[in-house]
């Protein structure tokens, strides 16, 4: 039998991201080739992987990561089993790299990645679940702010277009979106304006609406109704939302307000929100 040396299980280690223990295990199978415990060690992760797919991942972190010419960003979440792991800083840095990849693709990003997923369980011992991943590109003049809430609890995209390319480095134009982003975290919007709330959506909460009002006159039940759609739409439309910071300003005015000072139409094109839980 070959001699394991501690530079061998070292070197093994470096290349798999596996434990020392288990290098060690895998070299001593391989009487000492290298390339044989790798292969040793890779069908092994695959056993291991599989073994633990089916433990519930209820933890885990959002990231973003953006392109350095700032034209992508990403958005990913990856579950996890356990707090522990959400906090290790091997995990943290495993799903900033995910999130790095995920500026790339629109695809799904834990099929692409399945391999590297499956050494990183190995590597950490828990299942892990790249549980959803988009990405925004910038069309057009503007600019896309992300925001990561609460240790990564919470993640947001939001894509707000300029007229003038001037606009995109003003400081007003740059702390708007900031504030639009922190608002997505804290409001909660579904959708971006009421033209968007799918129809079966606004039928379901008008028809809800109307029993619980069943005692009144036809005309005056439709004006209440009228009145409590008009408040959903608020609560509901980002647009139709009260500023966060400044709850008697609607987004819309705000944006109007912002425009106005940067001499320039601001609109927001869209917005993501990733909540861990969801």
């Amino acid at each position: 039998m070959a001699e394991i040396s501690a530079d061998t299980v070292k070197k093994l280690r470096d290349t798999t991201n596996v434990s020392m223990m288990e290098c060690k295990r895998a070299l001593v199978e391989a009487n000492g080739d290298m390339e044989k415990a790798t292969r040793i060690l890779r069908e092994r992760g695959i056993a291991i992987a599989t073994k633990k797919a089916s433990r519930a991942t209820n933890q885990g972190i959002i990231a973003s990561a953006t392109t350095p010419d700032g034209k992508i960003s990403s958005l990913i979440q990856v579950n996890c089993e356990t707090d522990f792991v959400a906090r290790n800083d091997n995990f943290k840095t495993f799903v900033s790299q995910l999130a790095v990849k995920a500026c790339s693709t629109d695809g799904n990003l834990g099929e692409t990645m399945k391999s590297d997923l499956t050494a990183k369980v190995v590597e950490i011992g828990e299942n892990l679940v790249i549980t959803r991943n988009m990405r925004f590109v910038l069309q057009g003049t503007g600019a896309i702010a992300s925001y990561i809430h609460m240790g990564g609890k919470v993640g947001v995209l939001v894509d707000v277009s300029c007229e003038k390319a001037e606009t995109v480095n003003n400081p007003i134009f740059k702390e708007l979106i900031k504030d639009l982003t922190l608002h997505v975290a804290a409001s909660k919007p579904r959708y971006l304006t009421s033209a968007e709330v799918p129809a079966d959506v606004v039928k379901t909460e008008r028809e809800i609406y109307a029993k619980q009002v069943t005692n009144k006159p036809a005309n005056i039940i439709d004006k209440i109704v009228d009145g409590k759609m008009k408040k959903f739409y608020e609560e509901n439309c980002f647009v139709n939302q009260l500023f966060v910071k400044e709850q008697k300003v609607t987004i819309t005015a705000l944006l109007d307000a912002k425009g106005k000072q940067v001499n320039d139409i601001l609109k927001i094109r869209k917005f993501a929100r990733y909540q861990l839980g969801e």
